[in-house]
């Protein structure tokens, strides 16, 4: 746990840096995200940064309170409701106190133990991996929406893992049958390591680790990418890839950003 931990605080930290110097105005900017601003990429994070942490401390709270925003979707999302009532700057210290909350209950937390959340229960390891993930995505729309680079780093490890193991999962959200047969991944990292996964399968996904991040959360469309794509497996699989719980999402256009991202 302390190693996960230790990266998820550190995906905190980067995104932090980004959105603390942002003016009010900016943080209405709209992202990539439909509908979405800067100021909802944060209060996301921050409603699911505090369910996760009732997650954690009191399972049959977070069933009660997934009964309730499922009664309360409409044409708003109750999510956002709260943080777009606040100022940038006051969102932002909501942000900063809650997220900092789970991770002191989540280093405390044995890493086997199972976690409820919106889809399958997880393991801690698993959960945390799953916030880090959700961080660096919704970090991206606001990189994104700055016209701003962030360096990428090895943390992306984490968001490829997710990616990988979640190919069944981008079959049955779409209503599909999963095909036999495995897709080897090979990826590389910003560091200059080769990530492999599924070494014998001959259908293939190769590329830099950053591509295929950006796909697998949806924040690119695959055209946009370098990624090499070879077999009928990995061609079917990666047009509707999808790391993330929840029903498809809508992803980007081909065409939306260049392959320089």
């Amino acid at each position: 746990m302390d190693a996960i931990c230790a990266d998820l605080s550190a995906e905190h930290d980067a995104l932090d840096a980004i959105v603390a110097p942002l003016t009010e105005s900016e943080w209405k900017r709209s992202t990539p995200a439909v509908g979405w601003s800067i100021q909802d990429e944060i209060g996301h994070l921050a409603y699911f940064d505090d369910t996760a942490k009732l997650a954690l401390v009191d399972p049959d709270a977070f069933t009660a309170s997934v009964e309730a925003l499922l009664a309360g979707l409409g044409s708003d999302d109750p999510t956002l409701a709260e943080s777009r009532a606040m100022s940038g700057a006051d969102l932002l210290e909501r942000w900063r106190e809650g997220r900092a909350a789970l991770l002191t209950d989540l280093r405390r937390t044995d890493p086997k133990a199972r976690i409820p959340w919106y889809g399958p229960p997880m393991s801690a390891v698993s959960f945390a991996t799953a916030r880090l993930m959700e961080t660096w995505a919704h970090g991206q729309d606001i990189v994104d929406a700055l016209g701003a680079r962030r360096e990428p780093t090895d943390r992306l490890r984490h968001i490829a893992h997710i990616g990988v193991r979640a190919r069944p999962f981008s079959y049955v959200t779409n209503g599909r049958e999963v095909p036999d047969g495995e897709v080897r991944v090979e990826l590389r990292a910003p560091s200059g390591a080769v990530w492999t996964w599924n070494e014998s399968s001959t259908d293939l996904v190769r590329g830099d680790a950053l591509d295929f991040c950006l796909v697998v959360t949806q924040r690119r469309h695959v055209a946009d990418t370098e990624l090499d794509v070879e077999g009928p497996l990995a061609k079917d699989w990666i047009a509707i890839a999808q790391a993330f719980a929840g029903p498809p999402g809508t992803g980007r256009k081909p065409g939306q950003f260049t392959a320089s991202r």
